[in-house]
């Protein structure tokens, strides 16, 4: 064999099969780049996720490359007394003071799937049976004297489990399933066979420590990681090209989980907060690349918000076509083709086309196409003749190395209101139902006519956000605040409302002085939205939080004014605030649950609503003394961090007192601590990168912890844009000088944090 830097290169190799032993020699303490094996506060652990696996010895980590392993892990017993891998544990034992474990997993799987964790942890069990009347045992491994803190990790795995088998049909198929949290880790979670290793703030939750948003992360994370036992264990990827169709896919399933689980219109404005907010700027940048990839360059560079969020999408819009009846027939066909496969995205599609009997061949745009979509909508109505047409013109904008964009097929569901509110029945001039409100569009215009349209309709289009697409629509004030009312589609009502305050605020940015006249008219309806008891707390909570400063910089497009946008939204949500005073302190009163926490839907979304309408009033009023008494009065942290998310923009004593007082509570706390240095790098005051640059030097602060790294630098050059696109530059100056600080150690995190200049 031949031995250098880069591999390790055998010759004269057997005819026929062979055994081969290769003995290496790791250094996990000094793995500071926690990629293969390395030790995170005092525990050994391993992220092989791309390819980390040739980090702990030679190997083809490819993929396609299906093993079945059989792992004997020997340790000191007192340093470690836990010893993990894949499988089922076959055999243990001692010797004077040290002690062996063998696990095997009889599953064949990629080298990326491997895992092995020793350490002095604590565990939490409990069983979960299957529908095939198997007993699951489930163990989650924590830091000693955190047990308690993983008891909702433990429920949610049981509901993602039933929910898995209910939904897809997806049974467990080892005798254990196991979850590692760890302190240091690169990703939220990593679905290794049988012993997922998760970052610990997705595991770890009390009321004292936890908001309710973390509550349904974690819920969210332990399904996604689960659901991969299928969709990415049992059938995997030929090649790391293929990766949207592990990580697409499970990310659909997980947002079909929470949606079943918790309430689907705020699940679906939430993905696509998300969408437009990390993917969209993607697309639309130098950094835009299609679903699946053509090439790379550095793989952990691969793992992007086109690849996973509009990898969901594209899965959503695939269902919305065939139908959800072929869409199940179509993952039956594949979980029992596939089963034990190396998959690619043709596979995939194949067992749609023969599930549906259609011809998906202009489908695979969706993933060979880079860019975001735009749909151009006009609608003509002829009084006398009674009817409404419709003229769509689809468009994709040239991106990195694709000059030319073809024609993608779009189910584009749509309605129209009537006069009274209601839904109208639209029949073409052809006599034809508009089937579950899908209008197919195939080429570059698209025109299509509706008889019995007495008058012209408020329209609501792409409902349920059908198709990811940028929409352009000519639509009135009067129309926007009519479907803020009546819009039967709720993710369509909530856009009319999010619409129509990025239009107050547009206008307020081209003119500084004069204040737009449709404010009244949009407190007013934003007002009735709010009290609105026929909508769920959750929902009207969203519909209170208006457009982001991103959200206005991505609408604007290009010569984005940073300081324009944040004294535009500030001024709408003082007049809004101010307009609306009374309502918001009643909703405040009304919804604020009393008596013991509880982080389920119901009440989380009544403590949404409540917290809302709270950081409303404060925007009105300024007046950091109440949000001070609410920081003070809250027991739990949701409430508190609410409170503290007001204070953390008002240049007001109390903002130091509160942030002051929340460390004393919580300095022995590292996920808390994240959430403190978070809230400051997140700051709309002047000096905020003078106080995240004298943050780096606390002591809460460490370059070899991921967490700390993406709380403090990652909320300020990623979730503030006012003070990192500074006039001066020195955001920019001080992100490129973090990242080569970095790089040597973690280029992983480094190149994530690069992420902030996609746009």
């Amino acid at each position: 064999y031949v031995l250098d830097d880069d591999a390790l290169t055998l010759s004269n190799l057997p005819a026929g099969p062979f055994t081969l032993e290769i003995d290496t020699t790791v250094a996990p303490a000094a793995n500071r780049a926690l990629t293969g094996l390395y030790l995170s506060n005092g525990v050994y652990c391993t992220q092989c996720e791309a390819e980390g696996f040739r980090r702990i010895t030679y190997h083809p980590d490819r993929p396609d490359v299906l093993s079945v392993y059989t792992t004997r892990i020997e340790a000191p017993k007192q340093a470690a007394p836990v010893l993990l891998s894949n499988g089922n544990l076959v055999e243990t034992g001692e010797s004077g003071d040290r002690h062996f474990a063998v696990w095997r997993d009889p599953f064949p799987k990629p080298s990326y799937l491997f895992a092995l964790v020793g350490g002095d942890l604590a565990m939490v069990e409990d069983s979960f049976r299957t529908m095939s009347g198997r007993d699951v045992g489930l163990k989650i491994y924590v830091e000693q004297g955190k047990c308690e803190r993983a008891a909702y990790a433990l429920e949610a795995l049981k509901r993602a489990m039933r929910w898995d088998e209910e939904a897809f049909g997806r049974e467990y198929d080892l005798d254990l399933f196991m979850i590692v949290a760890v302190s240091d880790f690169n990703m939220g979670a990593m679905e290794n066979k049988g012993l997922n290793v998760f970052n610990d703030r997705y595991v770890l939750a009390s009321p004292e420590t936890a908001t309710d948003t973390d509550y349904a992360n974690i819920e969210a994370v332990i399904a996604h990681e689960y659901f991969h036992n299928w969709t990415g264990n049992r059938i995997t990827c030929r090649d790391w090209f293929q990766l949207c169709l592990k990580e697409g896919l499970t990310v659909f399933r997980d947002q079909e989980f929470t949606s079943s689980v918790r309430s689907r219109p705020v699940k679906r404005i939430g993905d696509v907060r998300t969408l437009r907010n990390q993917q969209f700027p993607e697309d639309s940048g130098p950094l835009s690349h299609p679903v699946r990839p053509a090439s790379y360059i550095e793989i952990n560079n691969f793992y992007t918000a086109t690849v996973y969020e509009k990898g969901a999408e594209v899965i959503r819009v695939l269902k919305t076509l065939i139908g959800a009846d072929h869409f199940a027939s179509g993952m039956e066909i594949y979980f029992t083709r596939h089963d034990g496969e190396a998959a690619t995205v043709e596979d995939f599609i194949s067992c749609m086309e023969e599930a549906s009997g259609r011809d998906l061949s202009q489908f695979m745009l969706w993933y060979t196409q880079a860019g975001t979509p735009r749909l151009s909508v006009a609608a003509h109505h002829d009084a006398s003749a009674r009817t409404m047409t419709l003229e769509i013109a689809q468009s994709t904008p040239p991106t990195p190395g694709q000059e030319n964009k073809r024609a993608l097929i779009m189910p584009l569901v749509l309605g129209a209101l009537g006069e009274d509110g209601q839904d109208l029945a639209l029949v073409t001039t052809g006599g034809q139902l508009l089937e579950r409100g899908i209008v197919e569009l195939e080429a570059e215009h698209t025109q299509i006519t509706f008889s019995d349209i007495a008058a012209p309709p408020v329209l609501s289009l792409n409902r349920g956000f059908s198709v990811p697409v940028e929409l352009e629509f000519d639509q009135s004030e009067a129309d926007r605040t009519f479907a803020m009312a009546h819009d039967s589609d709720p993710f369509n009502r909530w856009q009319a409302g999010q619409d129509a305050a990025s239009a107050l605020m547009m206008a307020m940015i081209d003119n500084k002085d004069t204040l737009p006249t449709g404010v009244t008219g949009f407190a007013q309806a934003l007002g009735r939205a709010l009290e609105d008891e026929n909508l769920e707390p959750a929902f009207r909570a969203e519909v209170g939080r208006l457009p982001s400063e991103p959200d206005i910089a991505r609408e604007i497009g290009k010569d984005v004014d940073t300081d324009a946008i944040h004294l535009a939204r500030t001024r709408l949500r003082r007049e809004v605030g101010s307009k609306l005073a009374s309502l918001l302190d009643s909703l405040v009163e009304r919804y604020l649950p009393r008596g013991q926490y509880s982080p389920d839907a119901q009440s989380a979304g009544r403590r949404a609503l409540a917290n809302t309408a709270l950081d409303l009033s404060c925007a009105g009023s300024g007046d950091g003394a109440r949000a001070l008494r609410h920081f003070e009065a809250s027991g739990n942290m949701t409430d508190r961090m609410a409170a503290l998310s007001i204070l953390k923009d008002l240049d007001v004593p109390e903002r130091q007192q509160a942030l002051d007082r929340f460390y004393e509570m919580f300095a022995g706390d590292s996920l808390v601590v994240d959430k403190w240095l978070g809230l400051q790098a997140a700051s709309a005051l002047p000096q905020t990168l003078t106080r995240v640059k004298k943050l780096m030097e606390h002591d809460a602060f460490t370059l070899d912890n991921p967490n700390r790294i993406r709380a403090l630098v990652g909320t300020f050059v990623m979730a503030n844009q006012l003070r990192f696109n500074q006039a001066d530059g020195s955001g920019f100056d001080f992100l490129a000088e973090f990242v080569l600080k970095l790089d040597p150690s973690n280029p992983q995190v480094a190149a994530r944090l690069l992420g902030a200049f996609k746009s």
